[in-house]
């Protein structure tokens, strides 16, 4: 079977940018930032808008494979066989330091080095970086920038009433998309997969991207699963040291073509891309060492001085979407507040070597 995939310049990829978007954004920005000084009162520390909970920081090496058709070998993986040295973060999706018992969607952001050619970035910093975002759910219930601005405004709303909030929730036509955060599978962080939600650049082309863990040692984990009756509030950090200390831990990076723009939106990310209709594929691999996956330098340096954002990369993996352009006003407000408020200079980290062992 011939698959067709549509370019990433395709004028119907991308549609609703403009003044009336530009302003929601801006809407989000201040709720974002509403939400940081909450959290900030609380703890005396500012954190970032959202995955504010690390779980774990470790460093390896992503490998593009050889082999493989020559539409695989796009942008960061352009060349077969080429190496870069990763950072990845685990992390709790919310903007609170919650419980790890408390089903949430969890994250993960990895920084890759070595990214050469033209960057994303107008700062005049042009580190040779590449940093991807990925969530263990598939699709993200935000959508958009609109649907994104009236689901923040009830969550400030209703603050910690939780019944306050699903009561208003079921009154959306999308309710069990909204509360599927709230029923996410709560197994061992090394075992979970992790999506991209939104659609990136890829080369020519367009994709959504993934990471699939591989190993025996994280595949024995995929049915361990936090309980109520589990001891502390730090499962998931407390799992991710005792995996990492005696087991490497390997993940494909795999992509999925965009083919249908009627199946697969790019403008809303509720959506979820068939997976059966539009297979991802393998183009590169993850491996991280055993390690220590808490170091309280590492951890201390990522949350006071580093940044992870979609729209630090290169310009061949331009983020897409209006979720991915609001992303980049909130990012920026979000960083500048924790800046801020911990008095705590922003590093732009261009080699691994400068995150602490």
């Amino acid at each position: 079977m011939t698959r067709t995939f549509i370019r990433w310049d395709d004028p119907n990829v991308e549609k609703g940018a403009g003044p009336e978007e530009d302003q929601l954004i801006h809407e989000v920005e201040k709720q974002i930032n509403t939400a940081q000084t909450a959290v900030w009162e609380c703890h005396r520390h500012a954190f970032s808008g959202t995955h504010v909970k690390t779980q774990g920081i470790v460093k390896g090496t992503m490998s593009v494979l050889e082999g493989l058709d020559s539409h695989l070998y796009q942008g960061l993986f352009k060349q077969p066989g080429s190496t870069f040295p990763v950072a990845m973060r685990y992390s709790t999706e919310t903007t609170d330091l919650i419980d790890d018992r408390i089903p949430q969607p969890r994250g993960v952001g990895l920084k890759v080095f070595g990214a050469k050619g033209p960057k994303l970035r107008k700062d005049m910093k042009d580190p040779e970086t590449q940093d991807f975002e990925f969530n263990s759910c598939a699709f993200l219930e935000l959508g958009n920038a609109r649907t994104c601005r009236d689901i923040i405004a009830l969550r400030l709303l209703h603050g910690a009433d939780g019944k306050g909030l699903d009561a208003d929730l079921r009154k959306r036509d999308d309710f069990k998309i909204q509360n599927a955060r709230n029923v996410a599978p709560n197994v061992h962080l090394a075992a979970q997969r992790q999506y991209s939600q939104a659609a990136i650049r890829y080369g020519d082309h367009v994709v959504k991207y993934r990471i699939l863990p591989t190993s025996d040692a994280q595949k024995a984990l995929a049915d361990k699963t936090v309980g109520e009756n589990d001891k502390g509030t730090t499962v998931h950090r407390d799992w991710l040291q005792e995996y990492f200390k005696s087991n490497d831990a390997t993940y494909d990076f795999q992509v999925q073509f965009l083919e249908n723009l009627d199946e697969q939106p790019v403008e809303d990310v509720r959506v979820e891309w068939d997976q059966q209709k539009y297979p991802y594929v393998t183009v590169a691999r993850i491996t991280l060492p055993a390690q220590e996956s808490f170091p309280p330098k590492r951890v201390s340096f990522w949350e006071d001085h580093n940044r992870l954002d979609v729209w630090h990369g290169l310009v061949e993996h331009k983020p897409l979407g209006s979720i991915n352009r609001l992303r980049k006003g909130v990012y920026k407000a979000s960083a500048s507040f924790r800046r801020r408020m911990n008095a705590r200079e922003e590093i732009t980290v261009d080699d691994i070597s400068q995150i602490p062992d």
